[in-house]
C-alpha cells in the first residue's frame, strides 16, 4: 500500500531544496514536531492530529532521507509513504514517550534546526523537550522558521493543481447562492447547506467555514452560526477553508438579503477595488508589504483591526508571509496567497473580501472565481 497524493519525486525534490538551504546556514539536522512540516516532507496525510495525546517525530538530516521517529499507532500509515526509515515506540508511554529514540536519532548532531519564529509551535511536552535538550548537550539550535517559509511559499505545479481544485469546488459552491440561502433561514441551517453543497461538489472535508450575518454588515469574521434568521437588510458573509487531498482554499463571499443599504454597498465597491490594486501590484519581486499598502491606499484605512489584508496559503489554511505593513518578503513566481482587505462599515459593522491568487510571471492567475464587482442580492 502506498499514498499517491504526490509521486515520490515531488517529495525528493522538496528535500533537495531543504538540503541545499541547509548546507548554505551550517545546519546538520532538522526536527519537526508539527503536522504540516512532517506532511510537507513525507505526505503522511492523517485526522489522528486531532489527538494531543502522541508526540510525533521527523528528523531531516544535511544527507539522506527524513527518518520519521513515530508512535507505532502510524507505522503502516508512515510506511505507505515514500519514507524507508521509521522508528516506533508504544505511545502513550508512562517514562519515555519516544524521548530516547529520538535522542538516538540526533545523536552527533551539532546545530539542530527548529522552527522557532512566528507561526511556530512545539507539539512535544515541554519537559519532554527539556529532557531531549538535556540529552544533546552539544547540540545548538536555530530556528529554521524562515528556511521553512522560503521552501513552502514556492509551491509546485502539482500543489497548484490541487489548491486550484479546490478553490474551483469553493467557487462552484459559492455561486450556487441563490438556491442555498434565503431570507428567513436560520444562520446555521445556512452553514449546513453550503457545507453539504461543498461536499456534494467534491471538497475533500470542510474543517473551516465561519462568518456572520447582520443588518448592513456584520461584527466578526470568525464566529460559530446561531440559529437567528437572516432577515431583510442582512449582509451574510461565509469564509471557507475547504480542503482537498489536505490542500486549502481560503476565501469569502458576501450576499444580500432583499435590499443593501447604501454603506453596505459602497463597502463592497472599496473592497474590490482594493483587491484590484492588489491584483495590479501582485508581481515577482513585489513585496507584501507592498500589496498591503496598495489596498490600504484605496481603502483609507487600517484592517479593521484583523491586523493583515491577506496570506500565504497550502498545506494549512493560513501559511506564511502576512500581506501587512512590516512583511517585506518578496512575492516569488509560484507563490500562493490570499488577498483579504476589510473595512469599517460603521462602528460594529464590518466587512471582508478574499480572493486566493497564484503568482506567475505576469499578471496572478486567479485561483478561486473572482466574485461579482456589485454586492449580490438574494430575493
Amino acid at each position: 500500500m502506498t499514498q499517491q497524493d504526490f509521486p515520490a519525486e515531488e517529495f525528493e525534490s522538496r528535500l533537495e531544496r531543504a538540503q541545499r538551504a541547509m548546507h548554505a546556514q551550517g545546519i546538520d539536522a532538522m526536527l519537526f514536531t508539527t503536522e504540516a512540516e512532517i506532511r510537507y516532507f513525507t505526505g503522511f496525510r492523517t485526522l489522528f492530529w486531532q489527538s494531543p495525546t502522541r508526540p510525533w517525530f521527523l528528523v531531516v538530516p544535511i544527507k539522506g532521507k527524513p527518518v520519521a521517529v513515530i508512535p507505532e499507532i502510524g507505522a503502516a500509515l508512515m510506511r505507505a509513504t515514500w519514507i524507508d526509515d521509521v522508528r516506533t515506540w508504544s505511545s502513550p508511554a508512562e517514562q519515555d514517550d519516544g524521548v530516547s529514540l529520538l535522542t538516538a536519532c540526533l545523536t552527533g548532531v551539532n546545530r539542530l534546526g527548529i522552527p522557532m519564529g512566528r507561526e511556530s509551535t512545539l507539539r512535544i511536552p515541554l519537559q519532554d523537550f527539556d529532557t531531549l535538550r538535556q540529552a544533546l548537550p552539544n547540540a545548538a539550535l536555530v530556528d529554521v522558521s524562515p528556511l521553512m517559509q522560503a521552501l513552502r511559499f514556492v509551491k509546485s505545479p502539482a500543489e497548484v493543481e490541487k489548491i486550484a481544485a479546490i478553490c474551483g469546488i469553493a467557487s462552484d459552491s459559492f455561486e450556487n447562492a441563490h438556491a442555498l440561502f434565503s431570507t428567513g433561514q436560520p444562520l446555521n441551517d445556512a452553514f449546513r447547506a453550503f457545507k453539504t453543497d461543498l461536499l456534494n461538489n467534491g471538497a475533500e472535508d470542510v474543517p473551516y467555514l465561519v462568518g456572520g450575518a447582520g443588518p448592513g454588515g456584520y461584527a466578526d469574521v470568525i464566529s460559530p452560526p446561531t440559529a437567528d434568521p437572516i432577515r431583510e437588510g442582512d449582509v451574510l458573509m461565509l469564509d471557507t477553508g475547504s480542503t482537498l487531498q489536505g490542500y486549502f482554499c481560503d476565501f469569502d463571499r458576501n450576499y444580500a438579503f432583499g435590499h443593501a443599504a447604501e454603506d453596505a454597498l459602497q463597502a463592497y465597491r472599496t473592497l474590490y477595488a482594493a483587491t484590484d490594486a492588489a491584483l495590479t501590484a501582485a508581481r515577482p519581486g513585489a513585496r507584501c508589504c507592498d500589496l498591503f499598502n496598495a489596498m490600504a491606499r484605496v481603502i483609507g484605512q487600517t484592517s479593521a483591526d484583523v491586523g493583515r489584508f491577506g496570506h500565504g496559503l497550502g498545506l494549512q489554511l493560513t501559511e506564511g508571509p502576512s500581506l501587512i505593513s512590516f512583511d517585506r518578503t518578496q512575492l516569488e513566481i509560484g507563490a500562493v496567497i490570499t488577498l483579504e482587505p476589510s473595512m469599517e462599515i460603521a462602528p460594529g459593522r464590518i466587512m471582508v473580501h478574499e480572493e486566493n491568487i497564484l503568482i506567475t510571471d505576469g499578471p496572478p492567475r486567479l485561483l478561486s472565481r473572482r466574485a461579482p464587482p456589485e454586492l449580490p442580492i438574494i430575493q
